[in-house]
């Protein structure tokens, strides 16, 4: 062999107990390094660059030749060593000319209500000043889906808010709409929402059963939790009503399944005790986290020792998860099942999400933005859903984002399955959607490192928990 150049930002090795696994981070996959494997990768590590002198003068006499050589072959094809030297970061050729949505969210009214002190959004309004969106401008969103997700079998329409249930009668209105237009177009339609629940009656649950909504409930826990910050507008808490709710929802709802969706502030790290009450207690399917960091009232961020609690927590769930997955049995664990899906399925991200590509979200303007969380910030529009997308505008946004040559992302070895993180967390962070979120990025890293441990172990003592718990799962939420 000629001399070949070790290419430290392609791969990226976890050791297991007495076990290595490769990460290889062009493909997100993983594979077993064998004593063999170790040795020469530790090698390169070591030195850089390698001959054939030297690669024998470490190993005649130690392992066989002929592993050598296929074990050099290999990380040659996997591009981890190559006869070129490293030639560092390279700006993103991306050109995005195509939009094929599949999914279109409706903000059907800015009204709640609620008064949740850590509210994100920047349009929401108290229940009596709530703007609604009208049937005419939800109807143009869904032609615009249907125009620009032509190529898609299968589309999806998420009702959001303030309070998306606020406002039922536009939700039976667009329903009705897409599922005919769908029909005619012999296209499937999916729908979603989340919910605060504290709308819900039993004619509304048999509805949305009948026309099988996927459903998510916001809710942060057991009542001395959910109370701190899920409040009336008058200031009382929603334990009560939120928890008698979702019980009457579990009881009556079995088109899919119900997953809570839980916002973790200062002060409010107990992520096991939470899972615990959500799962167990009210019966929800799944439950997932999400900490804050970047709300405009610093007073609800999670500081650095807080954060780090949280994911050492997540990472006790995970071990639990880990157990419970070997037996054959889901704990309900959602973050860390996106995670073994991601791996499982070798996701590979160029963009953190399938905002403005396979996702806009539609204002009750008709204005198109990146996302739900988006409407009403002062982040640009992107078109309209009568004119349609500004696709010079959004194509500029994308391939910006899509280049990473400029940020720490480009050698970050997550950066396929990060791809610089979620566009809202940056712009309220830093003001720029673009500027990669640096605060999560050691946490990310870890997270994932110990993603892999888990998934490594599930796969060799129970493989079959992944056809059955994991892969099943985007077909039911």
């Amino acid at each position: 062999m000629g001399l070949l150049h070790f290419l430290p930002d392609e791969v990226h090795d976890v050791r297991i107990g007495d076990r290595r696994v490769l990460f290889h981070i062009a493909t997100t996959a993983l594979f077993d390094l064998d004593e063999v494997g170790g040795a020469v990768l530790d090698l390169f590590r070591e030195r850089g660059r390698l001959s054939e002198t030297d690669v024998r003068e470490r190993f005649d006499g130690v392992y066989s030749p002929d592993d050598i050589v296929d074990t050099v072959r290999s990380f040659v094809e996997l591009r981890v060593v190559s006869d070129a030297p490293d030639r560092g970061p390279q700006r993103s050729d991306l050109q995005i000319t195509e939009y094929p949505l599949s999914t279109i969210v409706l903000n059907v009214n800015t009204g709640c209500n609620l008064g949740c002190t850590y509210c994100y959004k920047e349009d929401l309004k108290t229940p009596s000043r709530g703007e609604k969106m009208d049937f005419d401008t939800a109807s143009r969103s869904i032609e615009l889906l249907l125009k620009e997700g032509a190529k898609r079998d299968r589309i999806n329409v998420v009702f959001f808010g303030g309070e998306p249930l606020s406002n039922m009668p536009l939700i039976k209105q667009v329903v009705d709409h897409a599922e005919r237009r769908c029909a005619e177009e012999k296209k499937t339609v999916d729908f979603s929402l989340t919910t605060n629940a504290t709308l819900l009656k039993e004619d509304t649950v048999d509805w949305l059963n009948a026309h099988r909504f996927g459903i998510a409930i916001s809710m942060d826990g057991p009542q001395a939790i959910h109370d701190k910050h899920r409040l009336t507008v008058g200031g009382r808490g929603t334990y009560d009503i939120v928890a008698k709710k979702s019980r009457m929802l579990l009881a009556r709802y079995d088109a899919r399944p119900v997953g809570a969706r839980v916002t973790l502030t200062r002060g409010n790290t107990d992520v096991m005790a939470i899972h615990d009450h959500l799962v167990n207690d009210i019966g929800f399917f799944e439950a997932g986290f999400a900490p804050v960091t970047s709300n405009e009232n610093a007073s609800f961020n999670l500081n650095g020792d807080e954060l780090l609690e949280v994911f050492e927590q997540m990472k006790a769930l995970g071990r639990q998860y880990e157990s419970a997955a070997i037996r054959g049995e889901n704990t309900g664990f959602s973050n860390m099942h996106q995670l073994m899906t991601d791996l499982h399925e070798g996701t590979r991200k160029t963009l953190p999400c399938g905002a403005g590509v396979g996702m806009l979200a539609v204002d009750k303007d008709g204005d198109l933005n990146l996302c739900h969380r988006f409407t009403g910030s002062t982040l640009p529009v992107y078109g309209n859903v009568t004119d349609g997308i500004d696709k010079k505008r959004l194509g500029g946004f994308l391939e910006s984002a899509a280049d990473r040559s400029d940020r720490a992302c480009a050698t970050c070895r997550i950066r396929n399955l990060c791809a610089g993180g979620c566009y809202h967390e940056s712009y309220a962070h830093f003001s720029d959607p673009l500027k990669p979120a640096y605060h999560y990025c050691d946490i990310m890293r870890d997270w994932v490192d110990f993603g892999i441990g888990v998934y490594s172990k599930i796969i060799t003592h129970n493989p079959e928990f992944f056809s059955r718990h994991v892969t099943p799962r985007r077909a039911v939420l």
